[in-house]
């Protein structure tokens, strides 16, 4: 029994739950494996149904296991018997997947069954990864960072940001890539203070900073990486804010180890940032997990809650954004160990490595 599995039976025996329903696609895939874009999964212990229409029947019964596969017509009719059959009285449900209109026509088909909302109890269903599930984090990892090598040559003044991130989406396809993890970043000079600047017509100048944030999907699974290069030699202020978010990031992957409390990791980088004045410019969480979406839990950050077990994955990614001047981010995978982490990524964050 895999951590998903003993979680979900401790669920349903301390909720007294006699199902749960999955709408999500990333829960659905993660406990039966159907990759397809539509359907729901009944998961009631050891008993399991997944429905969906005629358009994944083959494709289904393909890929589902663990779970007996079902035809509906229509979705909500599909699900209210298959909880039917089953004689499910009291039913826990995604909250934030389960739309409020498929919520009231669930309520409306099943007068006599409690809706259970799940929210805090199933966050963290994912956030613990299995060793084949590293295993494709890993080979996402090194799609995203070979296409990166493959792309270097091109970043050089009067290259646009676009021309850059539409090159380097086509190598992470030639080298395996099922689609990048989201849309590339590519953001140059005062562009660089936009923590999700998309790539623009902009063209990249000599002596700028550029930051470049990319990952790959491989088997589902997806990469999350993010560099900051200078086009030349660096010039003072530029070195240190470098320096500062590398000694910051350095800091909060040190105080990674199983048990620790993810503000407490999140902490470790922010003090750095805020002891040397800019605290206000670092506005974000230190790190979120990633797998089957690209943000999961655990949520590294000043609002997060709990501590991180062996076998979690997520990044760790400070980063400082002036207004006017531009800004560093530096992103890495972590994978908790038995007695701290593994970084995952492996291209270099050492500002001699990123001059080019």
């Amino acid at each position: 029994m895999n951590f998903a599995q003993q979680h979900l039976t401790s669920l349903l025996r301390r909720m007294s739950l006699d199902a749960i329903l999955f709408w999500s696609l990333e829960n659905i895939r993660y406990l039966c494996g159907f990759s397809g874009s539509d359907g729901a999964l009944i998961y009631a212990g050891e008993e399991r149904i997944f429905l969906s229409d005629s358009r994944y029947e083959e494709q289904a019964r393909a890929e589902v296991r663990g779970a007996v596969f079902r035809k509906y017509i229509k979705k909500i009719e599909g699900i209210v018997h298959g909880l039917r059959s089953l004689g499910v009285k009291r039913l826990g449900f995604e909250a934030s997947a389960l739309s409020w209109e498929s919520y009231q026509k669930l309520r409306e088909r099943l007068p006599r069954v409690s809706l259970v909302p799940l929210a805090a109890q199933i966050a963290l269903l994912r956030a613990r990864k299995e060793p084949e599930e590293v295993e494709k984090i890993r080979r996402a990892i090194a799609i995203a960072a070979e296409s990166f090598r493959d792309t270097l040559p091109r970043l050089k003044p009067g290259v646009r940001e676009k021309t850059v991130g539409d090159f380097w989406e086509i190598r992470m396809k030639h080298r395996g890539g099922e689609s990048s993890s989201f849309p590339i970043i590519v953001a140059s000079g005062a562009r660089a203070a936009l923590p999700h600047g998309k790539p623009s017509a902009k063209a990249i100048e000599k002596k700028e900073m550029v930051v470049i944030d990319f990952g790959a999907r491989h088997e589902g699974y997806h990469s999350d990486e993010t560099k900051t290069l200078v086009l030349g030699k660096p010039d003072h202020r530029q070195r240190k804010i470098y320096d500062l978010v590398r000694k910051a990031q350095e800091k909060a992957i040190r105080a990674v180890r199983p048990g620790e409390s993810v503000r407490r990791i999140d902490s470790a980088a922010r003090e750095v940032i805020t002891r040397a004045g800019y605290g206000n410019f670092f506005g974000h969480g230190t790190g979120h997990g990633i797998g089957l979406a690209v943000h999961e839990a655990p949520t590294i950050s000043p609002r997060g809650a709990g501590v991180v077990k062996e076998g979690m994955v997520f990044s760790i990614e400070p980063g400082i954004y002036l207004p006017g001047w531009g800004g560093v981010r530096l992103e890495d995978l972590v994978l908790v160990t038995g007695r701290g982490c593994e970084v995952l990524t492996y291209l270099s964050k050492e500002l001699k490595d990123n001059i080019i």
